[in-house]
């Protein structure tokens, strides 16, 4: 898929000779048509082309196709139109332009008769319209700028010294291709170049065009640059490892010497090359624009290195981004883990947490049933074991019921409903999130006797204040004597069973629970309470509670008392070495359940009663007869708990409309 050549001549008549050299055969008869339409776009002439030769020639590549075409010139107008546009005072004005110095009116009329005179006469076929103009033009006193005769010295006046270092690359051969000169760089570069009479072609090899190095073949092709590099062979041995140099130039025919000249430069684009072949800047001639050449080109690639650089440092800069925002992501999953997600945010802001009223919540204590004869009787480490392999169930049954988990402390587990995100299905969801627990205790062995663990359960439903407490550590706590109720409602209740306060049982009643009436209890601090114990859910599987993905076998009405026990996770008993071990995960999703107010239905009614909440914000006081906390009197019978009491002060009350109900309050 080479290029074809074109080499031309031309003859004293006009015409011209064009020499068309192809490797591929056939392609020679769309010359014409192209070459035409060249002459035609460009210079506004019509030629002719007829082929007078045909051979195949011998090169170095192989054999060329080697055509012949006679070009002649055809006027592009007819006669008469070329008349009548030659003898325009338009078409002389366009003339005198062209000259250096205007045409006097006698000449241009005399310029005018002459055109006259030879239009009518029959226009000569290989005379262009441009040169009739050339014509008008060489009658009057101006000549046209390109028809100066040059003056020559009639000696040389510049010594051969200057000559050779003036021009550095520059080689002058006769026919045989003996070499007659050279300059400096030159012979600096190829050292055997300085043996005047040596042979070209024994340093040298033609890279472009592709020719045989011969005297005749380089005459063929004196318009076309050439390309010589230097032959590898005949480097000495300590050089043999550079590139190669590659000089580019033009020859000139010297037909006074026989000689051909050939101005050359290094073909050179950057430093590194230059280096690479133990060359400078000041090897290049002064005058030569191979200088230039290089140090822009070497600005080019400084620019080119400082862009990738920049590319280089924008995408680490995008990877860094990438794992500060999973690490962001990791923070705030552990963040929102501790607090809810909007009062962690505003923390994270700086802003004042302000505490929340809210009318009605469901908050659920559980403790183990004799935790405290575990715990003497077991190594520290099994009572960790056993405590985190609960909690982690427990803490899946807060995603599948979309309930708060407050606070744990030893094997006290606090749970709310309702808070922070107000639901109207609060006591629904801790109710099932109670059931999913009983469930969940029997997958948790006891390390003392080897049976699955037992858990009270204790909820009540009522009003609370909920607040962030401290800066070091801060929690999200609930205030308010429901707390205490609570608390009450676990620690009177009875193994494995779920214990109901009235209010809760109102909640429920209606909502396909099975519940049993307790009774009339003397609760500590609260005298006589009738209450209740949860049963069942009558309708949910237990897949539903738990939130596992759905059998086939399930039912839709399969009832509670129906479920299987789960996995039993082995604790190491008090007489079995005590191994630390990772607990293991449970692979199966987790499936939120579904409640007639869903998370979209929650997250409404938030923003709804957020903005009454703001809107009817006049500083009321909480003036809450018993401000219990989560940290509360959980177990009156066993004593006093080392847990922390949480207090809300009350501030002086001032005047108010009772119209108007504040749900929020400074917590101080």
């Amino acid at each position: 898929m080479n290029a074809p050549s074109f080499r031309v001549e031309k003859n004293e008549d006009g015409s011209m000779h064009l020499h068309y050299y192809s490797d591929r055969r056939g392609l020679c008869h769309i010359v014409p048509g192209i070459i035409g339409a060249a002459a035609l776009d460009f210079f506004n002439i019509e030629i002719s082309m007829k082929i007078v030769n045909q051979t195949e020639e011998e090169e170095r590549t192989g054999k060329k196709e080697h055509i012949v075409f006679l070009v002649t010139q055809n006027p592009v107008f007819p006669c008469k139109e070329r008349n009548e546009i030659s003898s325009s005072p338009r078409c002389l004005v366009d003339s005198e332009k062209q000259s250096e110095s205007q045409l006097n009116k006698e000449d241009l009329e005399k310029a005018k008769n002459t055109v006259g005179d030879r239009g009518n006469s029959v226009c000569p076929v290989k005379k262009s319209h441009w040169k009739t103009l050339r014509g008008i033009i060489a009658l009057g006193k101006g000549k046209l700028l390109r028809g100066f005769d040059p003056v020559y010295p009639k000696s040389l006046w510049i010594d051969t010294k200057t000559f050779c270092n003036g021009l550095p690359f520059h080689m002058v051969f006769d026919k045989e291709l003996r070499v007659k000169q050279a300059g400096v760089s030159i012979q600096k570069i190829v050292p055997g170049v300085q043996t005047m009479g040596i042979s070209l072609d024994q340093y040298f090899r033609i890279v472009h065009p592709e020719v045989p190095f011969t005297i005749s073949s380089i005459q063929k092709f004196i318009n076309s640059q050439f390309v010589f590099q230097t032959r590898r062979e005949m480097m000495p041995e300590s050089w043999k490892q550079r590139p190669m140099l590659e000089l580019r130039g033009q020859m000139m025919w010297m037909e006074s010497l026989q000689c051909m000249l050939y101005l050359c430069s290094p073909l050179l684009r950057t430093l590194h090359e230059l280096e690479e072949r133990q060359m400078h800047i000041a090897d290049i001639a002064p005058h030569d624009v191979t200088r230039d050449l290089i140090l822009l080109n070497q600005q080019r690639l400084a620019e080119m290195e400082l862009s990738n650089q920049l590319e280089r440092k924008k995408e680490e800069l995008r990877i860094l981004s990438k794992h500060l925002e999973e690490e962001k992501k990791k923070t705030e999953a552990l963040l929102y883990a501790m607090l809810p997600q909007h009062v962690a945010n505003q923390l994270k802001e700086g802003k004042r947490v302000e505490a929340g009223e809210f009318q009605e919540c469901t908050i659920l204590f559980s403790d183990v049933v004799t935790f405290t004869n575990i715990c003497a009787q077991c190594e520290p480490i099994q009572i960790v074991l056993m405590l985190n392999s609960m909690y982690l169930r427990f803490d899946r049954l807060t995603t599948v019921h979309d309930v708060y988990k407050v606070e744990t402390i030893g094997d006290a587990y606090m749970v709310v409903g309702g808070v922070p995100v107000p639901v109207p299905t609060h006591a629904e969801r801790v109710a099932n999130f109670a059931l999913g627990m009983i469930i969940a205790a029997k997958g948790v062995q006891n390390p003392v006797s080897g049976n699955p663990i037992q858990i009270r359960v204790g909820i009540h439903t009522g009003p609370v204040l909920a607040g962030v407490v401290g800066e070091k550590m801060p929690r999200y706590c609930l205030f308010g004597d429901t707390v205490n109720i609570a608390s009450r409602m676990e620690s009177h209740g009875v193994p494995s069973k779920i214990h109901l306060s009235s209010s809760a049982y109102q909640c429920l009643k209606y909502k396909n629970f099975e519940i049993t009436e307790r009774g009339e209890i003397e609760v500590k601090g609260k005298g006589k309470m009738h209450t209740y114990f949860l049963i069942r859910n009558k309708t949910a599987t237990e897949n539903e509670i738990m939130g596992r993905p759905m059998k086939d076998l399930d039912s839709g009405h399969e009832s509670v008392q129906s479920f299987q026990e789960g996995r039993t996770e082995t604790i190491p008993s008090s007489h079995q070495p005590v191994t630390q071990t990772q607990p293991e995960k449970d692979q199966t999703p987790t499936i939120a359940m579904k409640y007639v107010d869903g998370p979209t239905d929650a997250q409404n009614s938030l923003q709804r009663r957020n903005q009454r909440k703001i809107a009817d914000l006049t500083g009321k006081t909480c003036d809450s007869k018993s401000d219990g906390s989560l940290h509360g009197n959980q177990h009156a019978d066993d004593g006093p708990r080392p847990l922390n009491q949480g207090r809300v002060k009350v501030a002086a009350e001032e005047p108010q409309n009772r119209n108007v109900r504040s749900n929020f309050c400074t917590l101080l």
